[in-house]
């Protein structure tokens, strides 16, 4: 098992996936409409209404909520602003529902309050209208409140039970534990399947490590009231438990634990073995989770005892992406050499040539190009492939993109960057700089012979010009871009920007791009690390954003939008040019 090494004060989080705060947790409404079926989708979190933003809403999505709310299924999706904007929090983004769920909260997604939407994208939708019998209206009268804490004591008790679990370990001389329950209560529960399947029988035996023995009570607990406290110390056993049996709903919750628990280890042992648990358990989130921490980081990850340990498979899994933040390409090859040499997994040249496959070679400068035969660790073993990259790589520096276009594949990786953060293509700044410069406005008054002298304020500019593009055919094209951070709502009237929360950032181009509209487009990003400093040596990326109208909201400790926690008041952005053909 992985001994998760937390460094701060434990905390506990209780994990509540039944109505809880007045019996309202994960509930869903709609507001704004004209009508009853229809309306702004807001769902019911920690004790507040929040919105949903209108990134991947779909039909399966809209049927979820109408659902949800006893409408016979969903007429259409609205797009985000057509019922007002919301206020408070944007709970949900990224929905990934199949649309047989019973709650929206059932369905995945990046976590609550994880976001880069504002309140214009809240999504809406318009649900089938339920038939009416004449005015027979209907009143609920809800007593569920105490439901969950009648189902708990009635598990202590053990009063009337009728199905025993024996649970065993590995090693059978550990013993046993022996506990009692209600074969028609876990019946009742989708999650406690794996138990209710035992009907012809009085007793079943199970296996259990003997790490997570001890946390199986408060596990079939959950299974009476829906209702766990989770800690640090308890999430992998009982995330472990909750994927042996079936118990879908609280894995996910627990694994959403994990981001809290990823930015306390700077080796990244904790991240690494944490990634292949959950590959083992098959946790589709949890693999992400823990992927997209160690690509955000991928610059101190190489640099670290930890990278040459990876598997293949996390290797792998790594070069795939787009979001991996280094340098610049040719860096993370150095570091796929390094690997391949002194990596403690044995893998053989063809799956050296499958993972050099994935580096992206038109990336890398044509003079670096050239010196790879000469510098490169892999390049007697693999030459063939090092040919081939490195003739895309020219190809792709030397020909025009109208040229590049004709037998170019739109879904070809190779030739999209990733997010590169050495000279000229980024630019840092120190979330504790002022964000205001101020110079002395001079005024002369003739007839009374002086001057009236008056302190004037404006935001301060942090300048960075690129090429417009990485192709050394277009290295002399340069770009100049303004960045500017906002920290009070008198910085955003001193900049003319209208500031939905704070702080917030913006980055323009200060250039005509016309001549290149139609070939070349900008997904820019920030990168806010944790901390006063974003290289190896101190400071984690916490979060990435991409730019919306050349600005960008950033998540702080103080909210629940960050991907990962920072308990610092000192953050870096660090700005990201990235040009792509189109």
């Amino acid at each position: 098992m992985l001994t998760l090494k937390v460094t701060s004060p434990l905390w506990l989080i209780l994990l509540s996936v039944v109505p809880s705060t007045a019996s309202r947790e994960g509930r869903v409404r709609l507001v704004g409409g004209n009508l009853s079926s229809e309306g702004r989708v807001e769902v019911y979190h920690e004790g507040q209404w929040g919105t949903v933003c209108d990134d991947s809403w779909d039909m399966a999505e809209a049927q979820v909520v109408c659902r949800q709310l006893r409408f016979p299924g969903a007429q259409s999706v609205v797009p985000g602003g057509t019922y007002g904007q919301g206020s408070g929090k944007i709970w949900l983004d990224d929905m990934q529902c199949t649309g047989s769920e019973t709650s929206l909260s059932s369905c995945l997604f990046k976590g609550w309050g994880v976001t880069d939407c504002t309140h214009n994208e809240d999504a809406g939708v318009i649900c089938e209208k339920k038939v009416t019998v004449k005015d027979d209206h209907v009143h609920r009268l809800d007593h569920s409140l105490g439901l969950s804490g009648d189902l708990g004591e009635l598990y202590d008790s053990r009063k009337g039970c009728d199905l025993k679990i024996v649970v065993q370990s590995p090693d059978a001389d550990l013993g046993e534990d022996t506990f009692c329950v209600h074969r028609l209560i876990l019946s009742l529960n989708t999650e406690a399947s794996f138990f209710s399947k035992s009907l012809g029988s009085s007793n079943i035996t199970i296996e259990a490590s003997q790490d997570c023995r001890g946390h199986m009570s408060q596990f079939l607990r959950y299974l009476y009231t829906r209702e766990i406290d989770v800690s640090a110390s308890s999430a992998q056993c009982l995330h472990k438990l909750a994927s042996d049996f079936g118990a879908e709903r609280l894995q996910g919750d627990a694994g959403r634990l994990f981001t809290q628990l990823l930015p306390w280890d700077d080796t990244f042992q904790t991240q690494a073995s944490l990634y292949e648990y959950s590959v083992l358990t098959g946790d589709l989130a949890l693999q992400e989770t823990c992927l997209q921490y160690l690509a955000w980081n991928c610059e101190a990850l190489i640099l670290s005892p930890a990278w040459t340990g990876l598997s293949q498979d996390a290797l792998e899994a790594l070069l795939f992406r787009s979001d991996l933040v280094v340098p610049d390409e040719g860096f993370l090859l150095r570091g796929l050499e390094s690997w391949a040499q002194n990596g403690s997994a044995s893998v053989g040249l063809e799956s050296e040539a499958a993972l050099l496959r994935l580096i992206r070679f038109p990336m890398i400068p044509p003079a670096d190009l050239y010196d790879l035969p000469f510098t490169s660790h892999l390049y007697s073993n693999h030459t063939e492939q090092y040919h081939s990259g490195m003739l895309h790589g020219f190809q792709f520096h030397a020909l025009s993109p109208s040229q590049l276009r004709k037998h170019l594949k739109n879904s070809n990786e190779e030739y999209l960057p990733r997010i590169y953060t050495a000279n000229p293509w980024s630019l840092e700044v120190n979330s504790t700089e002022n964000s205001l410069t101020s110079h002395q406005s001079r005024t002369q008054h003739f007839q009374r012979g002086y001057y009236d002298y008056q302190t004037v304020y404006r935001n301060k500019d942090h300048l960075l010009t690129t090429p417009v593009h990485n192709s050394v055919l277009l290295q002399t094209k340069q770009v100049s871009w303004k960045a500017n951070v906002f920290k009070t709502q008198s910085d955003c009237s001193t900049g003319g920007v209208q500031c939905e929360s704070l702080p917030m950032v913006r980055l323009t181009c200060q250039s005509s791009l016309r001549d290149y509209q139609d070939t070349i487009r900008f997904s820019n990003r920030l990168l806010v690390a944790c901390g006063n400093s974003s290289s190896s040596r101190g400071g984690y990326i916490f979060h990435v954003r991409d730019f919306k109208d050349n600005l960008a909201l950033i998540p702080t400790n103080s909210s629940t939008g960050q991907a990962y926690p920072c308990h610092e008041n000192t953050y870096i952005y660090r700005f990201v040019v990235r040009p792509e053909y189109i």
